[in-house]
C-alpha cells in the first residue's frame, strides 16, 4: 500500500529494514551493496514514491552534492575524457559535476581554490595533473575537509586519494618495440616542464634506450607543451638534424599529429621515412593517416574509479577497499610505425 504524503529516507529505511546509510548507498549506486539488499530498497522506493531531496540533505550535512573537477590542463581531449568517466558514474545519482579551471601559474592559485571549496562546499573533488601533483593543494583540501582524489602518472599518495597510470613502464616498452624493429636514432618530444606525466614518459624513454643498448643523445630530445603547434616546432628541429631520427616518440597524440604534419610538409613518408608514436589514444590517433601507433591511457576508466572513491568516501568516510588505484596503459600498434628504411 502506498504511503500518503511526502515520503522520507527514514520511511524507506524503516520499510526496507535497513539503515539510512544503506538507503543512501542505493541512491548513489554504491558498489558496497549486495543485489538482494539493493533490490529490496529500490522496491520500497518505487512503492512509496520516495524522491531524494539533495537540498535538504545538503543543509543537514552542511555540504552540497557536488563533485568538483579542478584542472589546469592544456589537453582538452583529456579533460573531456575525464568528464565522460565522471559523468558515467554520477548519472542517476544525487551528485552533479562542477568544473573549475584554474591557472597554475597564478601566485594566488591556492587561495582561489580555497574560496571555491568554501563557497561551493563540494562532497569531493578530483584533481587533474599537473596541479594534482601539488602537495600543498592536497593539504588544503584536507584542511578544508574536502575529500579529494588525485590523478597522476605515478602513485604519490594513499590509495583512497589516487588514480594513477604506469606511464614510465609503458613508454619503456614502446621504445623497446621501436628498437626491436631496428630503430637506433629515436627522437623524443617531451611534455611541458612541471608535469609529472612529462617526467615519467621521459624516464621511460631513457629506460627503453638503456634496455636496448642504445646510447641516449640529447640532440634527439625536443621540448613540447602538449599542443599540436609545439609538436610541429619540435619536428622542425629534429628533422633538421643530419642524420635525422628514423623514429620519434611524442609524449601525447596532439604533438605526434604536429610531427606527422611537419614530416608530410617536408615530403617524408610515414612510416617508411619516419615512424611516429604518440601517447593517450585520443580520437585524433585513429583519424590521422596513417593511423597513429600510440599508448592507450585509460583516462575515462581512471575517472570512473575516482568518482566511485569520492562517492564511497562521501557516504561512509571509508574508502572502498576494492577500488583500484593503479591502471595499466597499453601500446596500440597501428600503421605509423615500421622498420627503418635501408
Amino acid at each position: 500500500m502506498k504511503k500518503t504524503g511526502q515520503a522520507t529516507i527514514n520511511d524507506v529505511a524503516r520499510l526496507a529494514g535497513v539503515s539510512k546509510k544503506t538507503v543512501s548507498r542505493v541512491i548513489n549506486r554504491s558498489s558496497l551493496l549486495n543485489e538482494e539488499t539493493r533490490e529490496r530498497v529500490e522496491k520500497v522506493i518505487a512503492e512509496i514514491g520516495y524522491v531524494p531531496n539533495p537540498q535538504a540533505r545538503a543543509l543537514a550535512l552542511r555540504r552540497n552534492f557536488l563533485i568538483g573537477l579542478i584542472h589546469d590542463n592544456p589537453n582538452p581531449h583529456m579533460v573531456l575524457n575525464v568528464q565522460q568517466g565522471l559523468l558515467e558514474v554520477l548519472r542517476d545519482t544525487e551528485f552533479e559535476l562542477i568544473v573549475h579551471p584554474v591557472d597554475r601559474g597564478s601566485p594566488t592559485m591556492l587561495e582561489d581554490i580555497a574560496r571555491f571549496l568554501e563557497r561551493q562546499r563540494p562532497y569531493g573533488v578530483m584533481l587533474l595533473p599537473p596541479i594534482s601533483e601539488n602537495d600543498s593543494l592536497a593539504a588544503l583540501c584536507g584542511e578544508i575537509g574536502a575529500r579529494y582524489v588525485r590523478m597522476g602518472s605515478a602513485l604519490f599518495d594513499a590509495g583512497e586519494h589516487m588514480v594513477a597510470s604506469n606511464d614510465r613502464e609503458v613508454v619503456r616498452g614502446a621504445i623497446g618495440h621501436l628498437i626491436e624493429l631496428g630503430h637506433r636514432r629515436i627522437g623524443l618530444v617531451q611534455g611541458p616542464h612541471g608535469f609529472r606525466s612529462a617526467q615519467e614518459r621521459s624516464l621511460g624513454y631513457e629506460a627503453g634506450l638503456e634496455d636496448g643498448g642504445v646510447a641516449m643523445q640529447r640532440t634527439l630530445i625536443a621540448q613540447g607543451d602538449y599542443t599540436f603547434e609545439s609538436g610541429m616546432r619540435a619536428a622542425e628541429r629534429l628533422l633538421d638534424l643530419s642524420p635525422r631520427p628514423t623514429a620519434v616518440f611524442c609524449s601525447n597524440d596532439a604533438m605526434a599529429a604536429g610531427v606527422l604534419h611537419t614530416a608530410r610538409q617536408r615530403g617524408l613518408d610515414v612510416p617508411r621515412d619516419l615512424s611516429i608514436v604518440g601517447f593517450d589514444d585520443t580520437a585524433i590517433a585513429s583519424y590521422l593517416w596513417p593511423p597513429l601507433t600510440t599508448v592507450r591511457w585509460p583516462i575515462a576508466t581512471m575517472a570512473r574509479a575516482a568518482a566511485l572513491k569520492l562517492i564511497a568516501n562521501g557516504e561512509d568516510d571509508d574508502a572502498d577497499e576494492s577500488a583500484e588505484s593503479l591502471f595499466v596503459s597499453t601500446l596500440i600498434r597501428r600503421a605509423s610505425v615500421a622498420p627503418p628504411a635501408e
